[in-house]
């Protein structure tokens, strides 16, 4: 990456100490480089530390977990291998909270409830829900409660008890309720510049090295396919009064992608 860079100073850093970074993601980023060669997430996390701390050479900063590349919100990074390990150790454990926020076509009947199916996932392309029985089956869990609603969808806050490939976006399109703007999994129609109404709107971790619990909360979405004060109304976190609509902070100027506005 070349000095020949954009700064967008309120670019959202969620947390940071010795150990972690956490970063707001904006939706079409991905949060690690792939085959388009975009610049990442975590490019940007290695050269804002690089910048800030006056790093020479390399930075370390190490991935623990993804969020899909047209879903917004929280994505931790560890600077240590120390804690990446421990921090990876909470995810396999399912020790690490996770809560997400989506806006759903159609209107959910039940206030609240679980969804357990078993999901498959299809290399290189989608999930989808099978019988246990089903080769490479995998049980996903995740429970519901609904926050809102308008004349044709609803805010739900959803808790995550697996982590399995687009499961939240298989299991609700299951049950005939798909997210808005997920065209893959049965929406009706796009949202702008390919993005999906799901957010990972909070993470809570314990500290690799401390213990301490911590909780780190996103803003919420300029864009975002809900009017502010329901979703402030209804999601228990305080991030989503934040409106972030330019979430970048470092890019190349012949990098910038397509959604900057």
């Amino acid at each position: 990456m070349t000095k020949d860079c954009l700064f967008v100073p309120q670019w959202p850093i969620l947390y940071t100490d010795n150990h972690l970074l956490a970063l707001y993601k904006p939706a079409g980023l991905p949060v690690q480089g792939d085959d388009t060669r975009d610049i990442s997430l975590l490019d940007l996390g290695k050269h804002w530390i690089k910048e800030k701390y006056a790093k020479p050479g390399n930075v370390f900063l190490g991935l623990v977990h993804r969020l899909d590349r047209p879903v917004a919100g929280v994505v931790l990074f560890c600077r240590t291998s120390k804690a990446a390990a421990r921090i990876s150790e909470q995810f396999r454990s399912k020790t690490a909270g996770k809560t997400y926020l989506a806006v759903l076509q159609g209107r959910l009947k039940q206030p609240s409830g679980e969804l357990l199916h078993y999901i498959q996932r299809i290399p290189h392309k989608s999930s989808r829900i099978v019988s246990h029985r089903a080769p490479s089956a995998a049980q996903a869990l995740l429970t519901y409660r609904k926050k809102g609603e308008s004349e044709n969808t609803t805010l739900v806050e959803i808790d995550l008890k697996t982590g399995r490939h687009h499961q939240i976006r298989a299991q609700f399109s299951h049950i005939g309720h798909p997210i808005v703007g997920d065209l893959r999994y049965g929406a009706a129609a796009p949202l702008p510049e390919k993005q999906i109404a799901l957010l990972a709107a909070c993470l809570e971790i314990s500290h690799p090295i401390s213990g301490q619990r911590i909780r780190m909360e996103s803003p919420l979405p300029g864009d975002w396919p809900w009017k502010r004060k329901k979703a402030k109304r209804g999601f228990s976190g305080t991030g989503v009064t934040s409106k972030i609509r330019l979430p970048l902070f470092f890019y190349e100027k012949s990098d910038l992608p397509s959604f900057q506005a």
